[in-house]
């Protein structure tokens, strides 16, 4: 009986053993990475071109969750001073920076990454016969821009200054992919856009570029938010954009590079 006893207990502490050396193996072989979200704000008109580079550092990052939350930059820039969480902020202008530096949520110097133009956007077809900035002034038509205070707006602006063109729109939106809808949808005859949303557009616009727009680019910055929950990785999310595989799909869509 002590025999049995003995050898019933050994098979215990060899079940046991085994089962622990187990648990250590499989605990050991659990590298999974950690789950993390990284929160990035950019322009609307960035929209396409960062949802691509998404793809792209989620794969180069396992665990790594880009989140975005795109729009005027104007309103980011609201948003991020009145306390918004965020990783990076991307600008679709130099003075929306500047207002996000100035009001102290950006972290370091920012980074011009790109640069884009406006175009007229119009109907497929261009029914209207749209040639030029001052066709936008014709009577009757229906022309929709962005508001002042949006990059696109205040590009706009400094396009009618320099033409003396005085466009008189039926409704000023809050971020360009708004514009581009109007006239997608046919509420709009004409929308000034960014050459970059056209490009992007899938055929549903033409475009009709002019001359004037090349005095009003606008320059894209990037930079790291102040107190950003996940720093390191939006100095990596920041050093991707600045990049080759940034620069490709940036240049894709129509973004211009910016001058060194």
């Amino acid at each position: 009986m002590k025999k049995v006893l003995a050898t019933l207990a050994g098979v215990a502490l060899l079940v046991t053993g085994c089962s622990s050396g187990s648990s250590g193996s499989t605990g050991g072989s659990s590298s999974a990475p950690q789950a993390k979200t990284l929160t990035v704000y950019a322009a609307a008109s960035l929209t396409e071109s960062f949802n691509a580079l998404k793809t792209e550092f989620e794969a180069a990052h396992p665990g790594v969750t880009v989140k975005y939350s795109f729009g005027g930059s104007s309103t980011l820039v609201q948003q991020l001073t009145n306390g918004a969480k965020a990783d990076v902020f991307a600008s679709a202008d130099q003075a929306n920076m500047d207002k996000a530096v100035q009001g102290g949520v950006i972290q370091g110097a920012p980074t011009v990454f790109a640069t884009n133009k406006l175009t007229i956007a119009v109907a497929p077809g261009n029914p209207k016969a749209l040639k030029t900035f001052a066709d936008l002034t014709g009577s009757g038509l229906k022309v929709v821009v962005c508001a002042a205070q949006v990059p696109c707006g205040s590009a706009t602006q400094k396009v009618e200054k320099n033409t003396g063109v005085t466009i008189k729109p039926v409704s000023e939106e809050q971020d360009v992919k708004q514009v581009l809808t109007k006239v997608e949808s046919g509420d709009a005859d004409a929308g000034l856009v960014y050459v970059t949303d056209a490009n992007t557009a899938g055929g549903k616009v033409a475009q009709v570029d002019f001359p004037e727009s090349a005095q009003a680019i606008n320059n894209y910055p990037i930079a790291v938010v102040k107190d950003a929950p996940e720093a390191d990785l939006a100095q990596q999310f920041e050093q991707f954009v600045l990049g080759a595989q940034g620069k490709q799909e940036l240049t894709k869509v129509g973004f211009g590079t910016p001058a060194l």
